[in-house]
């Protein structure tokens, strides 16, 4: 079918690959089923359009906008774009941004990184110091005398470890160059001549390094390309039979659903990676959070204790060792309890908000324990809005606020998709709270809405300022 390109509704359904009909509808039917889940009502999940419909859409043979249900389905579905730009002519240079954040080609979103970091970087700054490094570290791989070396392995080991203690209160686009650089030395190792006891070494480090790129995938939007590196990354752990790698990737996996909106394949993803059981660290324990979470989505009520007593159990058996690089790759105590609080939110009820706010709350004071430097910004910010909704839930605006208002200073920083998703769905539910037109929640709302655009604007995929 052939488009012309006088919407953006045909632009984006274009760039994204989405101009067949089957194609489409499958797309509008999944963004239903996650508004339902989400938002309500539970009807919603089973909304559709007819083909025909579609067609009139991608000819741009619509007047007006459409009914009220296809609206708040399309309003997601292309989030952060808002409906009544769909079917106008798009402004210019307006859909460049929507293509670098929702299309599933990951060269593009590589390329794109790059050419941000090339834009934005700091010539001057840690960038420059980082090259040199670089160049000392390759002089050391051509002089080791064969393909690889104590000297080649010991550096590669120490910018992993680096780059993963690092990653949580980095900005992630300049990183993702960085660890995609470190990526391909470790593949290009790999396929020369060495013995075998180094080849294995180097799956679990081209492992790690897919696995960090799965999760800067994730966190800026990309869940496509994020799934295709934890696909390589497990594959990886598989080819060094390395059990931590393996789960911590299953449950990398896990959260991708989760938070796509597919609890179900969270909970099958978190259940398979629970085959895999490390001796020593907390992927395990990761697991079965990350599934809590999930069931909490489903609103399966009894699911989420059995899932969040699991992760007790297994947290009190973890022993402590150096199975992963820590960092980025840990679950450490204050993470598992805003996994909880979150499973408690997405159940209810008075009794589940006051367990929610009792453990987020424990969370963010671990979170803000930490030096500066090595703080988890992002899921902190996370654990800050789980206490900022279950504030709103019981009435207490105010103290959500300064909740909310705290995690926008942190996302103008470091944003991540993960925290613009929740930042979203905050204002939603303050939209519909009952104090929502007291001069406080108003002046909440428009703060909200002003971040909102900034980081539309400001952080599409790569960016990370």
């Amino acid at each position: 079918m052939e488009l012309s390109s006088s919407t953006l509704f045909q632009q984006l359904i274009t760039q994204r690959g989405w101009r067949d009909p089957d194609v489409f509808l499958r797309r509008y039917q999944e963004a239903a089923r996650e508004l339902a889940a989400l938002e309500g009502p539970q009807n919603l999940a089973t909304a559709t359009i007819e083909r025909r419909q579609f067609i009139r859409w991608a000819r741009g043979e619509i007047k007006g906008q459409p009914r009220k249900e296809a609206r708040r389905i399309l309003a997601h579905l292309f989030r952060p774009v808002g409906v009544e730009r769909l079917f106008v002519p798009p402004p210019s240079g307006g859909t460049a941004l929507s293509e670098r954040r929702h299309t599933g080609d990951f060269a593009h979103g590589c390329s794109h990184v790059a050419a941000v970091v090339d834009r934005d970087g700091d010539e001057s700054g840690e960038d420059v110091v980082m090259a040199a490094a670089n160049e000392s570290a390759d002089f050391a791989v051509r002089v080791d005398g064969s393909n690889v070396g104590p000297a080649t392995l010991e550096q590669l080991e120490a910018d992993i470890r680096r780059m993963v203690l690092t990653y949580p209160h980095r900005p992630v686009g300049p990183l993702f160059t960085e660890v995609r650089r470190l990526r391909n030395r470790a593949f290009e190792l790999i396929e020369g001549r060495q013995p075998p006891h180094h080849t294995v070494d180097l799956y679990l480090a081209a492992g790690i390094l897919c696995g960090v790129l799965a999760n800067a995938s994730f966190d800026l939007g990309r869940y496509e390309a994020a799934d295709t590196q934890a696909r390589t990354a497990f594959l990886c752990g598989q080819a060094a039979g390395h059990n931590g790698l393996r789960a911590w990737v299953r449950g990398l996996q896990a959260l991708i659903a989760y938070w796509d909106g597919r609890p179900q394949d969270a909970v099958r993803l978190a259940d398979a990676g629970g085959h895999f059981r490390p001796e020593q660290g907390t992927a395990a324990v990761r697991l079965a959070a990350i599934k809590a979470r999930a069931h909490g989505q489903l609103r399966q009520s009894s699911e989420v204790m059995t899932a969040l007593k699991e992760a007790d159990l297994l947290r009190d058996r973890a022993r402590t060792g150096d199975e992963l690089p820590g960092g980025m790759m840990d679950f450490p105590q204050e993470k598992q309890l805003f996994y909880r609080s979150s499973a408690q939110l997405w159940l209810g009820g008075r009794q589940q908000l006051a367990d929610a706010e009792a453990a987020a709350a424990e969370a963010v004071r671990g979170f803000e324990s930490a030096l500066p430097e090595q703080r988890r910004l992002g899921e902190m910010s996370l654990a800050r809005l789980d206490l900022a909704t279950a504030r709103m839930g019981r009435g207490d605006l105010e103290g959500a606020a300064v909740q909310v208002h705290d995690v926008m200073v942190v996302n103008s920083r470091r944003g991540t998709e993960s925290v613009r998703k929740r930042l979203a769905q905050f204002a939603r539910r303050l939209a519909g709270h009952p104090g929502a037109r007291s001069p406080m929640a108003v002046g909440l709302q428009e703060a909200l809405a002003a971040h909102q655009e900034r980081f539309v604007l400001e952080l599409p995929p790569g960016d990370a300022a």
